[in-house]
């Protein structure tokens, strides 16, 4: 059942604060779940395909939604969900994008290359609480195809 399986999330995001003001507002809204942090779009990479410290899938399992934030040094957003269209393997992952941007421009590129949904980053604690609700209780009821190991 849908319910049942465990929910872990990959967050991609560069600023240590926004870092912290997530998993904050997981806390807050009494959710706990696994969230695993990357820096940027090459240490997500390296997190879904397994490789390097990531090889411990026990300590480092495959998940179960990917956030990302869009603007980030070394390798974007954009660079990952770009990366992501060519790993089918990796691709079935859903993915938000959680961004201070929202031009038009960014939104599209965000979707043409393969983000299920796109969110501004809430620009108060209390509304960044009601995102991380209602993006667990989606997520965790979605029907979604098993993921695999690593890719």
């Amino acid at each position: 059942m849908a319910g049942e399986r465990k929910l872990i999330i990959l967050l991609v995001e560069d600023d240590p604060n926004d870092t912290l003001l997530l998993q904050r507002a997981f806390r807050k809204s009494g959710i706990d779940i696994p969230v695993h942090v990357c820096t940027d779009g090459a240490d997500a990479k390296a997190y879904l395909k397994g490789e390097g410290k990531y090889a411990d899938r026990n300590a480092f399992p495959f998940p179960r939604v990917l956030i990302t934030d869009l603007k980030m040094p070394r390798c974007s957003g954009f660079d990952l969900l770009d990366w992501l269209q060519n790993h089918p393997e990796c691709n079935l992952i859903p993915k938000i994008v959680l961004s201070a941007s929202a031009q038009e421009g960014d939104v599209a590129r965000a979707y043409e290359i393969g983000a299920n949904c796109y969110f501004k980053k809430p620009s108060t604690f209390e509304e960044l609480c009601k995102f991380v609700q209602i993006a667990h209780a989606f997520w965790l009821s979605a029907v979604v195809p098993p993921l695999p190991q690593d890719c």
